[in-house]
């Protein structure tokens, strides 16, 4: 489940659960409800998780595991 990958990608980071809620304007207590799988993840919130870790939306739900984001499209 992704909710692994959420914690695996925070600590391969060496960050605190805190870190990342002032980084996703929401409380640490929030967030570790996230991590646990207590609360779901909001789209607008693992969008700015996979901005925050540079990688894709894809890499954090464990869709791929190639966690360079995808390219940009040219418009």
């Amino acid at each position: 489940m992704f909710l692994k990958r959420l914690k695996d990608i925070r600590e391969d980071h060496d960050l605190l659960q805190k870190q990342v809620a002032i980084a996703l304007g929401i409380t640490r207590q929030q967030y570790g409800l996230y991590e646990t799988g207590e609360r779901k993840l909001p789209i607008d919130k693992l969008y700015m998780l996979a901005k925050f870790y540079n990688t894709s939306s894809d890499y954090l739900l464990e869709l791929t595991d190639e966690i360079k984001p995808y390219p940009i499209a040219k418009k």
